[in-house]
């Protein structure tokens, strides 16, 4: 897990199992007992979480089964005991499988009526959907098996050096440099094609679509980011602290939508959506293919117009590769 944390470019503070929530089991049942919570019902001990709104039968959340044993139930909320402990959050996420709600849904109750957890703090469930193949259910090997993180990033890379190949990108490069390249084509390509559908929805998996070069994935992006930072090399581009902008009609839609951004970005992190990200960086990208189609900008005779150009063609370059950062997705120097 740890390896394929890294190769996503993804690191934790804190690593902990299941197991590390069990000190705190049997101190918080027999409170939860004491103080009326918990009570027994077929020789197994629940926290009945039912509300009178409830327009379907929501079940009790199980502590302990008949024969004594605990349930993913009784952990979840030893950890929210220990977090509360440790840390008093402002707020708890859980990023787990969209099937999981009703589990997280008695989980939060029982944590909020027994005062475990206090209104003060945020529980979520952030649920995502699965990742399916062509018969709409989820992806497996071609042996029939769940496909391993691991196998989908080398799948990745391969599919990635094919298409660089393919488009002839890279040519001439050294091979420690298209390694580079290929790995953070293909991690795009994972990423981006998983965080831009709605977190709790379902998408097939294509790993051709996925990877290509052209339309809303991953690889166009970072080839748009790369393209932009190219010609700002060509132009001999120096950063300023405060450019002067001449915006002309043709102009106007890339510089407004640049100013969308912290819209977008609220929006995004409110909801636990990084989709709408998604969709924002995508729009910047194809707002500039129709501005640099356009538009003069290396052949701009106005020397005024073309400085305002070029600033502009560099506030989208560092607004697609914020979006990127913030979707854990790293662009590469040059392609």
């Amino acid at each position: 897990m740890k390896g394929n944390f890294e190769a996503l470019g993804v690191q934790f503070d804190l690593w902990k199992g299941e197991a590390d929530s069990h000190p705190f089991i049997a101190a918080m049942v027999d409170d939860l007992k004491k103080r009326g919570f918990a009570v027994e019902s077929e020789g197994a001990v629940v926290v009945p979480v039912e509300q009178e709104s409830d327009k379907k039968e929501m079940p009790p959340l199980i502590l302990y089964k008949s024969d004594g044993a605990v349930m993913y139930g009784t952990t979840d909320l030893a950890t929210i005991v220990e977090r509360m402990q440790e840390f008093s959050p402002a707020k708890i996420l859980y990023v787990v499988d969209q099937r999981q709600s009703l589990h997280f849904e008695q989980v939060f109750r029982a944590a909020r009526k027994s005062g475990i957890a206090p209104e003060s703090t945020e529980l979520t469930h952030a649920g995502f959907g699965t990742m399916n193949g062509p018969d709409g259910k989820p992806f497996k090997t071609r042996a029939g098996g769940v496909m391993k993180l691991e196998d989908l990033i080398a799948m990745g890379v391969e599919k990635a050096n094919a298409r660089l190949a393919e488009a002839d990108i890279a040519k001439g490069f050294s091979a420690e440099e298209k390694a580079d390249i290929a790995g953070k084509v293909a991690i795009a390509a994972i990423k981006f094609a998983d965080l831009q559908n709605n977190r709790s929805a379902d998408y097939v998996f294509d790993l051709d679509r996925m990877t290509s070069f052209e339309g809303k994935t991953g690889p166009y992006l970072l080839y748009q980011t790369v393209r932009i930072k190219s010609l700002l090399r060509k132009a001999e581009y120096a950063p300023q602290a405060a450019p002067a902008f001449m915006l002309q009609d043709a102009d106007r839609p890339l510089a407004l939508l640049l100013l969308e951004f912290p819209d977008h970005f609220a929006g995004a992190l409110n909801h636990y959506t990084p989709h709408i990200i998604c969709d924002y960086v995508f729009k910047l990208a194809q707002a500039f293919s129709t501005f640099y189609g356009q538009c003069h900008i290396l052949s701009e005779s106005d020397a005024a117009l073309k400085a305002s150009r070029l600033s502009l063609c560099a506030a989208t370059a560092r607004m697609i590769e914020t979006c990127l950062d913030l979707l854990g997705i790293k662009v590469p120097e040059r392609m």
